[in-house]
């Protein structure tokens, strides 16, 4: 067990491996993609289990508390390379990068890349629905996972430092450059190729006298529409249409 790892009762009923844990060679291929190996694989198991899958078994925790301990580290980790890489930025566009950065969308992109909803451990419900492809139950995991790496390198906070911003440092210096407009046309293109192999499609409408054009997009995903956004550019529309399609997902 690795050091600083302290399980409560209901998590002791887990401590060994059973044939619900997620197999080896999954474990050594998303550790080769996260650049992590795990002492403790009970740790990764637990990050990687839906609610819907530990209502299935008695005793098995979902990845909730490590979900809440995963969403602190990584905003103090953007906050802080933030805040020492851009000394001359002000609070607000800090909070604004910050914000896109730790956005449920940049983080479904980060799951997506390192191939994180194929492990993710889903009842059968949820499974039905594309609980895989979900953008809420990636960027969970995600976070799931960053509170077990923690845990697990006895509160290494150096090295998961180093870790997330391997992950994210394309996402900041994008955030960077339009603080408060995360490139949600982006996230959904990634997820849905990566889930479907096709692209999303927009059709876009447009009104209004050329001085003051006001533009309404649609966003169809496998032929399906999916968002729908508006805006006074058709740039604008898109990221709107797109963002909404990633929240419907």
């Amino acid at each position: 067990m690795t050091a600083g790892y302290s399980l409560d009762h209901s998590e002791r009923e887990y401590d060994q491996p059973t044939d619900k844990d997620i197999s080896l060679h999954a474990r050594r291929n998303l550790e080769r993609a996260i650049g992590y190996r795990f002492l403790n694989a009970v740790l990764l198991d637990t990050a990687m289990s839906h609610r819907s899958w530990s209502n299935m078994f008695e005793g098995i925790p979902s990845y909730e508390r490590l979900e809440y301990l995963g969403d602190a580290v990584l905003s103090l980790v953007v906050a802080d390379y933030t805040y020492k890489k851009w000394p001359d930025l002000q609070e607000g566009p800090l909070a604004k990068i910050r914000s896109d950065v730790v956005s449920q969308p940049a983080l479904a992109e980060i799951a997506t890349k390192i191939g994180l909803g194929n492990l993710i451990k889903l009842g059968k419900g949820e499974i039905a629905e594309g609980g895989r492809s979900k953008p809420s139950i990636l960027s969970d995991a995600l976070e799931a996972l960053i509170g077990a790496i923690y845990i697990d390198s006895n509160s290494d906070f150096q090295m998961v430092y180093e870790i997330i911003i391997k992950w994210f440092e394309h996402p900041i210096e994008r955030a960077s450059r339009s603080p408060g407009m995360y490139n949600y046309k982006e996230s959904l293109q990634m997820i849905v190729q990566k889930n479907s192999g096709e692209l999303p499609e927009y059709v876009v409408d447009s009104n209004g006298p050329d001085h003051s054009r006001h533009f309404d997009a649609y966003v169809y995903v496998n032929g399906e529409l999916r968002g729908s956004g508006s805006g006074s550019s058709k740039k604008s529309a898109e990221q709107m249409a797109a963002k909404s399609a990633l929240q419907n997902m």
